[in-house]
């Protein structure tokens, strides 16, 4: 039952990386924890982002914006990074709870139209990215705050998703080889799990990225916010 119920958030995690950039992490990381731990959840459902990543980027790729990619991506990733590292020195539950609280903020923005009447410009661009960065990785959930902090540039749906795409691709190019080489016993231990969440993720990216190609505009980015809404309100039920 565990292996069906994979399947489906898998399927369900890509589907929604495709319409806001991010998904994957949240959704399938809380779900495998149950039945390894989470470090070890961390570990593998870092491969089936991976290659979910890896797809929707290469769909998307012609879409990309080069200056957000370079000014607000690498230091989004950089600090995301850094904010990583020290994510197991300051984890706490009252940190968490700030973060979910702040997603369901940045997306109730982005409902009411608030959002889309702001403008990142300038050095606002790369303090979006220091801060999202290392806040999100602080936490352990770069996609949702980066995202976030998206709603802010004046981007068109494939865009948005295609430069949030390349931000992540290469946060997961930096950290893949670390988790392969320091924990290559536990991957190979849940190879089973892995597999089945990079067969769905990859089923679920497909789907998505039809699903983007038929969203309107003008709904793109309210529907990128209830994500916002609904992965923040999964965090504080978490905990």
């Amino acid at each position: 039952m565990f292996y069906v119920i994979l399947a489906v958030v898998a399927i369900i995690s890509g589907a929604v990386a495709s319409l806001a950039g991010f998904g994957i992490g949240s959704l399938l990381t809380p779900l495998l924890a149950v039945e390894t731990g989470l470090g070890i959840a961390v570990t593998g459902v870092s491969i089936a982002h991976f290659f979910g990543t890896a797809l929707r980027f290469f769909l998307l790729r012609k879409h990309i914006n080069g200056k957000i990619l370079l000014s607000f991506g690498l230091t989004s990733a950089a600090r995301g990074l850094i904010g990583a590292l020290l994510h197991n020195v300051f984890q706490n539950i009252v940190l968490t709870i700030v973060f979910g609280c702040l997603l369901i903020f940045a997306g109730t923005l982005g409902i009411i139209g608030i959002s889309e009447k702001l403008k990142f410009k300038g050095a606002a661009v790369w303090i979006a990215g220091v801060v999202s960065g290392f806040f999100g990785g602080l936490v352990g959930n770069q996609g949702g705050i980066r995202s976030a902090a998206m709603l802010g540039f004046k981007l068109d749906k494939d865009q948005f998703v295609a430069t949030a795409t390349g931000i992540a691709l290469i946060v997961d190019v930096v950290r893949m080889p670390v988790y392969l080489a320091t924990q290559s016993a536990e991957i190979a231990s849940i190879w089973q799990f892995i597999l089945i969440g990079t067969i769905g993720v990859i089923i679920g990216t497909l789907g998505g990225e039809k699903i983007l190609k038929k969203l309107p505009e003008n709904i793109f980015k309210k529907t990128v916010s209830a994500i916002l809404v609904s992965i923040g309100i999964l965090i504080l039920i978490q905990r």
